[in-house]
């Protein structure tokens, strides 16, 4: 399998979004369910634990990761089933995410925004998002799920690129 990237990089006027979409024909309640509900999101990223809510602090699990490392995620925003903010800190830095989902006539766009301070390790940050969104779609469709070594560092000069 040779997945193309998707990603594209926006300046902002502190940093830049990298942002990467997926569409399913499925409706916003649904696809928010794949994004949110633990059960769910174990099948693509990981299952979470603890009590959501905006300003709250839950655990999620990198389960497709080696030793499945578990960090904490701290929740800045939830309007079901349009957006969820979240954000991470951690000692190799932290991360701002964005999860916005737009239903037009059947089918939903997800999209991806990663707010970055500086683009140092976006040939791997980009690579993984690619891998973990057609993970997503993988566990929507019950197809095949994708091989992280046919993301990068294939994909690597791809988002280094973006610059």
């Amino acid at each position: 399998m040779n997945p193309e990237p998707t990603g594209r990089l926006v300046p902002t006027p502190s940093g830049f979004d990298l942002i990467l979409t997926r569409t399913y024909r499925a409706s916003a309640d649904d696809v928010w369910a794949s994004v949110t509900e633990p059960e769910r999101t174990a099948r693509w990223f990981g299952p979470w634990r603890g009590e959501a809510a905006p300003g709250r602090t839950i655990e999620v699990q990198m389960a497709y990761e080696e030793s499945a490392p578990w960090f904490p995620a701290r929740i800045d925003a939830c309007e079901p089933p349009r957006r969820l903010a979240v954000s991470t800190q951690e000692e190799a830095g932290s991360w701002s995410l964005e999860l916005l989902l737009s239903e037009t006539e059947g089918a939903t766009e997800v999209r991806l925004i990663h707010h970055l301070t500086s683009t140092d390790q976006l040939g791997s940050i980009g690579p993984g998002w690619e891998y973990y969104l057609d993970m997503l779609t993988a566990s929507r469709t019950d197809g095949p799920r994708p091989d992280f070594e046919d993301y990068y560092p294939s994909q690597k000069a791809y988002f280094e690129s973006l610059v």
